[in-house]
């Protein structure tokens, strides 16, 4: 049975190639030629195609490795600044932003500065109205807007933050951190 493909250039060639084409296809032809011309006489060497299949796959395994090499760099340098700029955090609280800056899915991509679907500055903004919540300070007509528009907004907020935040905020309001402490932790939590 004849090749598709070869089937394919013929009807192309005779039936609806033009001047500027049939040029094209000579020229392209003329190399092939002199390609395979060159590799039958070095030797046995493969195929144009199949040396370009190898290489691609040689490739694309060298690039996994460099990535993952950077990945792991990357994960190592954010540990070590964590230790020396926030000593204080248990190491599951380090592997959670670990896992929110570097993480370990199949994309391979480090996230945006987002909390799932959650821009940054909505969250900072849910996490201000939260603290200023529980610590007694929020305006109470902001609190009975809130309640109109989402009703028991405090739990809803609680449970949209992620586990690292919740714990910081925890930390603040049972006064074992810091004001200034609880703001750095939270940035660097959610940036």
């Amino acid at each position: 049975m004849a090749d598709s493909g070869l089937l394919q250039a013929l009807d192309y060639i005779l039936n609806q190639s033009d001047e500027a084409a049939i040029d094209v296809l000579a020229e392209a032809v003329v190399r092939r030629r002199r390609n395979l011309s060159v590799f039958h006489a070095v030797g046995n060497i493969p195929d144009p195609q199949l040396m370009a299949k190898e290489i691609s796959a040689g490739l694309e395994g060298s690039t996994k490795k460099i990535a993952d090499g950077m990945k792991q760099s990357i994960q190592e340098m954010i540990v070590r600044l964590l230790h020396e700029h926030a000593p204080e955090l248990t190491d599951s609280q380090i592997d959670e932003l670990l896992q929110a800056w570097v993480p370990s899915g199949s994309s391979g991509q480090v996230k945006s500065k987002k909390k799932g679907d959650m821009p940054t500055d909505v969250l900072l903004s849910m996490i201000e109205q939260f603290v200023s919540f529980s610590h007694g300070t929020m305006k109470p007509s902001v609190d009975e807007d809130l309640r109109k528009e989402m009703g028991s907004w405090p739990e809803i907020y609680w449970k949209s933050f992620p586990p690292v935040v919740r714990q910081i905020i925890k930390d603040y309001l049972k006064n074992k951190i810091t004001e200034k402490d609880y703001k750095s932790k939270i940035l660097l939590a959610i940036e």
